[in-house]
């Protein structure tokens, strides 16, 4: 569960693999399509289940959802089904997904109420805008489940969280230079 994913808390699914490599990417450990703990839908299911009464919604990212538009579709309609509103992260562009043939790829934008789409571009950063890191990334309303003035009213945020095995785990968007100088005097 997560509030650094979008607006309420969340259900975030990181999804593993990705063939854009950003330069400049703050998940390269979501690059490698062999990396990351594989989990079930049937687990995952169960996990929003346990948590629908206090959650608003899912976000997919990764990685690159679109790289497992099957399962990735099947979450989004699920999530859909208990009533909660769906955000997709993603490198590739809108236009370029709608031509895509795939029924998975339909599916999983039909089952997306809000859409953020482009390749981080390091040299090209926002601040600004909520959830996007760099100023070509858009927003797609699919639904009228979200809509802009919800969205842009959305505070980025950095979540923390110490691992069992003592490493630490950062999510969220935010200022990445204070992030790297607070880390720095920690480290």
């Amino acid at each position: 569960m997560t509030r650094a994913e979008g607006p309420g808390m969340r259900m975030a699914v990181w999804t593993q693999g990705c063939s854009q490599h950003c330069k400049g990417c703050f998940a390269k450990d979501t690059w490698d399509s062999n990396g990351g703990t594989e989990i079930s839908l049937m687990e995952l299911f169960q996990q929003m289940m346990a948590v629908r009464c206090k959650i608003e919604g899912l976000t997919l990212l990764g990685g690159e959802p679109f790289e497992q538009s099957e399962e990735a579709a099947q979450l989004a309609k699920f999530a859909q089904q208990q009533g909660l509103g769906v955000i997709t992260f993603t490198g590739l562009m809108y236009e370029r997904l709608m031509m895509d043939d795939s029924l998975d790829v339909k599916l999983l934008l039909q089952h997306t109420d809000l859409l953020i789409d482009g390749e981080f571009q390091m040299d090209l950063p926002e601040t600004q805008r909520p959830l996007v890191g760099s100023s070509n990334q858009r927003f797609h309303y699919l639904s009228d489940r979200y809509c802009p003035e919800q969205i842009m009213a959305y505070k980025n945020r950095f979540e923390f969280r110490v691992l069992p095995d003592g490493n630490l785990s950062i999510n969220g968007m935010g200022n990445l230079t204070a992030l790297k100088k607070l880390l720095k005097e920690f480290s």
